[in-house]
Formats: structure tokens, C-alpha cells, sequence
């Protein structure tokens, strides 16, 4: 792995690589979003240097350290899935498929997502901490010798050229720079990496606070996200109660600006607030703090070689789980395209690279309007705002058309990429459902569907999206077509795989959710987003031309095709 030498002995482009070795990408952060930025490149067979500026983390760290995170989503799942680490974390944590919403003592509106049952799917759901991710997240890196990762290492400086990154850290035995060909900022809401780039950082903080507590106990609640407006237990506010593993739930308060925890647990006024959730049952908290949310976008997320993603590009509210579960997907789109850009032209590199800001600012935007919809909702701005709130609520205890506007926390999914410039249009436009749940048309810029698939040779069962390896896939309807599409596209700089659904489709589910019919190809990225979904009338080369266009564009080898409006 690439050395670090100190700082006095490097020279301005920082230290040279060993012969016969690839030059690392460069993380500052491990974190979740930086390991699962390293384990993704690592996937693509790209070493990464990890920079972290805290002491390794300890099993107590994993025993006793508390998370804001705890909801992960499915298609997160299936990210984690990839990179090696999803089997022990769906074990552990608790799964759950229905989100309930109430007004005092009057369920207001439910929302319920598909389970989606059966050995080889994932759940919709787990509630598990950020720090057992996290943990997971380091064993997997350890054990990957593409992955180093060097702690109290503080970034201090960096500095970029045409070739690469040159970083200097701060470390107990002094100065040190490391050298890589870009650098991922993956260092928090309080990123060094922003700083240094001079990246602003603007949004709104909002003046009520939340108090967090994991209470471990035996509770007789369902395993199901439950909030409660304006409860008689904390009233003109609001609380939100999960459960997560080892008979702990997480109980999340709204409370005035001001609040002190401290003297609440001193005047037994925290013991009585809890008691009024869980009754006489005996009960011990495992970790509690108390937060000030945040809306904040970083300007942009690329300056030349340098990246930003999760809490140092973004900071979301909460209630949704859009924080860490965005983050992942930052990790992913960026860890494919820098190992991709490897293998490109210089001009389709700088395509490729641009559209990370393209597509995860572009989501970082829409989480940001829907959390802001979301607090604005639950911390009211005025009296105006106070009224809406109330009779909204109000109504909807009587009125189901009502329900729909009560706002509780949009639950998080993928950001489609539609418009992204990797993506070749459809020649007919299809709109995109945005309600919770609502199961998404498999056009161009959606996440693949999933479903039961047969593995290659009929050794078994398994799920579609397992068959996405390290590069681009397609999917046809014969084999011989497959055959003929892999083979052409040998010439390619990128890996792609042909699979038929012939040979994969179980019973018949996965070319229903496709859409699929005899001359349609569907084009997927490495991070399981449909790029292009062709109709082809006949075997031939303009046709085989057709596909291998769109595999190049979403390369960023081809210039982006017109999106019609």
C-alpha cells in the first residue's frame, strides 16, 4: 500500500508509489460513508488510503456508542449487500414494515411497505445502530488488502495538480503527507476536506430540540415506527418511538430550546417522563443526548480531484432516515465512477466524474425539501404555521382525505436519475411515482427491480441484483442475444455482463417487473440503476451499436443524449 512519508521529505508531488502498484484513492474519514466509499473501490479492485483522525475504535466504542442513525433502508441493504457486510446486520436487526402515525390518542394515517417475503429477498426496513454498521464495515475492510487505514491521522493541508492529491496529516509523531490520485472528503459535518476547498455550507438550524434516549426493556409495542403527535405524555409536541435489537427501543422527544438534560435527570423529572412511555416496567437507559437539527447543502460536491459525500456534503433532519441511508448511496455512485474513470478517456473521465455532482447534489436537494417540508411541519414557524398544524391534524382524525398532508417524516428511498447526462432517455417519458411505498417503473435513471433469480449454471436461487457484478449488466430476453451483446462488448473499457432471462427468470416475475418483452435490453450500472432500457425489433449490429452507445454514455465515453422535456 502506498507509503506516508513526513511531511519535510516529500516532494511537491508527494511520495512516489512502489513499483508494480496502483496509486490509491485517498478517503479522510472512517466513518460508514468513508469505509463504504473504500470497500466499493475495493470492489473494483482500486486501493484506497483511509485517513481517520480518531483512535481505532475499541469493542467498547461498539458496546456503548449511541447513533442519530438507526433506519436502513432497502436498497441500502442491498448496497451493503455488495460490499459484503448485509447477512450479519440483518440477523441482528429488527425488521419492519409499517409506519404508524398518531394524533393524542387517534391513529391518523398508516403507511405500510411491501415485506417482499421469501429466503432470498431483503426486508424494507431494519432499525440496527450506525455503530454496529459501522463495525461490520471495519471487519470487512480489515480483512480487504485493497483497504488501509491510518488512524489519528488529522488532515491538515491538501493540495491538487493534473496527476493527483497530496494530503498532510497531523499524527502523534508529527507532520505526514500521503499521496493519491483524488480525495474523498467523507469527514463529517464539520469536514476539514470543505474547509480547506473553501466549499460553502449553507442552510438553517432549527430552534426546538430533541431529546434521544435508548431505553433497554421489555416493552409490549410493536416493532413498527410509531409517531405520536401532541401526546398526552409530552403535549403540544411530539414524540417517535422504534425498536431496535437487544430489547432496546430508541424514544425520541421533541423539546423546548433551552432543555437541559442534566438538570432533568437530577430532579427525577427524566425518570418520570420516560415512565409515562414505559410504565412500571423496569428499565435502563444505554446512551440519551440531545440535538439541534440542521439543513445543510454543501455548494458543490467535486472541486476537481477533491469529492464530498455524507454529512460532510449534506446534513438532513432526521425524521425520514434520509442521513445515513443518502450517504451510502454518495459512497456507491462516487466509489463506481472513480474506479470506472480509470479505465476511460481523460474527456469521458471528466464526464463521469462531473455527474456525481450532477446526481447526488441533485438528491441532496430533493432530501433537503422534503426534510425541510417535514420540520416545518413538526417545529411550526408562526401562528399561522401552528393553525395549519393543528387542524390539519384535527381533520384528519375524521377525514382520510386529510391524512395524506400530515407530515410525520418522509420515509427515505433512492434518488432516480432520470436527467442524469449518463442516462440515454426513453423515447416515451413515463412519470416516476413519489408516494412512499409505491413500487417505481423499471425506466431509465430507476434502481433495477429485484426478484428471484436462477445463478448461472442453475446452481440456485438467488436475487437479481446479485448478479450486478463489478461493471455494467444487461439483460435480454434469449440467450443467444445475450451471448452476441457480451461478445461485442468485449471491446469496451468497462467489464459488462450479459445475462438472458431465459436462463435467470425463475417464474416469469423478474420479466414482469422489467417489463421486459422479446427485443428489450435493459442497461444497468455497477451501483444497480437502470441506464438505458432499449426496445430492439431484431438482432443485428445497429441494434448491438444501440446498446453498446448507451453502456458508453453512461461512461461518460459518449456525450449525453437530448432528454426531451
Amino acid at each position: 500500500m502506498t507509503p506516508i512519508v513526513p511531511s519535510p521529505a516529500a516532494p511537491d508531488d508527494g511520495p512516489p508509489h512502489p513499483p508494480g502498484t496502483a496509486p490509491p484513492v485517498l478517503v479522510a474519514g472512517a466513518g460508514p460513508v468513508g469505509l463504504c466509499t473504500a470497500l466499493t473501490l475495493a470492489r473494483f479492485g482500486v486501493p484506497t488510503l483511509v485517513l481517520e483522525a480518531a483512535e481505532e475504535r475499541g469493542g467498547d466504542y461498539f458496546r456503548m456508542t449511541g447513533s442519530k442513525a438507526i433506519c436502513f433502508q432497502r436498497d441500502v441493504l442491498d448496497a451493503f449487500d455488495r460490499l459484503g457486510v448485509a447477512a450479519p446486520l440483518i440477523a441482528e436487526g429488527v425488521t419492519w414494515t409499517t409506519a404508524r402515525t398518531y394524533y393524542r390518542h387517534h391513529e391518523v394515517r398508516t403507511v405500510t411497505f411491501p415485506a417482499m417475503g421469501g429466503e432470498v429477498r431483503l426486508p424494507p426496513w431494519i432499525n440496527i445502530s450506525q455503530a454496529r454498521v459501522e463495525q461490520e464495515l471495519l471487519r470487512r475492510a480489515a480483512a480487504d488488502p485493497l483497504v488501509e487505514i491510518r488512524y489519528r491521522h488529522e488532515v491538515t493541508g491538501l493540495r491538487q495538480d493534473a496527476d493527483g492529491v497530496t494530503v498532510e496529516a497531523a499524527t502523534p509523531d508529527g507532520a505526514v503527507a500521503a499521496r493519491g490520485t483524488h480525495l474523498v472528503g467523507a469527514d463529517g459535518p464539520h469536514s476539514t476536506v470543505r474547509r480547506l476547498l473553501g466549499v460553502g455550507f449553507p442552510g438553517e438550524s432549527f430552534a426546538d430540540r430533541f431529546l434521544i434516549c435508548d431505553i433497554r426493556a421489555d416493552l409490549p409495542f410493536p416493532n413498527e415506527r410509531r409517531f405520536f403527535f401532541d401526546p398526552e405524555w409530552n403535549p403540544g409536541r411530539q414524540v417517535l418511538v422504534h425498536q431496535c435489537p437487544d430489547s432496546t427501543w430508541r424514544i425520541d422527544w421533541q423539546v423546548p430550546d433551552g432543555y437541559d438534560i442534566d438538570a432533568e435527570r437530577a430532579t427525577g423529572a427524566l425518570d418520570t417522563r420516560i415512565r409515562k412511555i414505559v410504565g412500571e416496567q423496569p428499565y435502563e437507559i444505554v446512551w440519551s443526548s440531545v440535538y439541534r437539527f440542521h439543513e445543510r447543502c454543501a455548494e458543490s460536491f467535486r472541486r476537481d480531484r477533491v469529492f464530498l459525500a455524507g454529512d460532510a456534503a449534506h446534513l438532513y433532519a432526521p425524521f425520514g432516515a434520509r442521513g445515513l441511508n443518502s450517504g451510502v448511496h454518495d459512497a456507491e455512485n462516487l466509489g463506481w465512477k472513480l474506479a470506472c474513470a480509470r479505465r476511460v478517456s481523460p474527456a469521458a473521465a471528466e464526464r463521469l466524474l462531473g455527474s456525481y455532482h450532477d446526481e447526488r447534489w441533485a438528491a441532496a436537494q430533493e432530501n433537503l425539501r422534503v426534510t425541510g417540508d417535514t420540520m416545518r411541519f413538526l417545529v411550526p414557524h408562526g401562528e399561522a404555521d401552528s393553525r395549519r398544524r393543528r387542524e390539519t391534524l384535527e381533520r384528519a382524525v375524521t377525514d382520510p382525505a386529510a391524512r395524506d398532508r400530515i407530515d410525520s417524516g418522509k420515509l427515505a428511498e433512492p434518488y432516480w436519475y432520470p436527467d442524469s447526462p449518463l442516462t440515454t432517455p426513453p423515447e416515451v417519458a413515463e412519470p416516476i411515482p413519489t408516494e412512499a411505498g409505491r413500487p417505481r417503473p423499471p425506466v431509465p435513471g430507476v434502481i433495477c427491480p429485484d426478484g428471484p433469480a436462477r445463478e448461472p449454471g442453475g446452481a440456485g436461487v438467488t436475487r437479481l441484483r446479485r448478479l450486478l457484478g463489478p461493471g455494467f449488466t444487461l439483460l435480454t430476453a434469449d440467450a443467444g442475444r445475450a451471448r452476441a451483446l457480451a461478445a461485442a462488448a468485449e471491446g469496451l473499457p468497462v467489464a459488462v455482463a450479459a445475462h438472458a432471462l431465459d436462463d435467470i427468470d425463475v417464474d416469469g416475475a423478474l420479466a414482469e417487473a422489467l417489463r421486459a418483452g422479446t427485443g428489450t435490453v435493459h442497461v444497468v450500472r455497477p451501483d444497480a440503476h437502470l441506464c438505458a432500457v432499449l426496445d430492439l425489433d431484431a438482432a443485428g449490429t445497429a441494434d448491438t451499436e444501440t446498446v453498446l452507445a448507451a453502456v458508453r454514455r453512461a461512461c461518460g465515453e459518449e456525450a449525453p443524449a437530448l432528454i426531451q422535456p
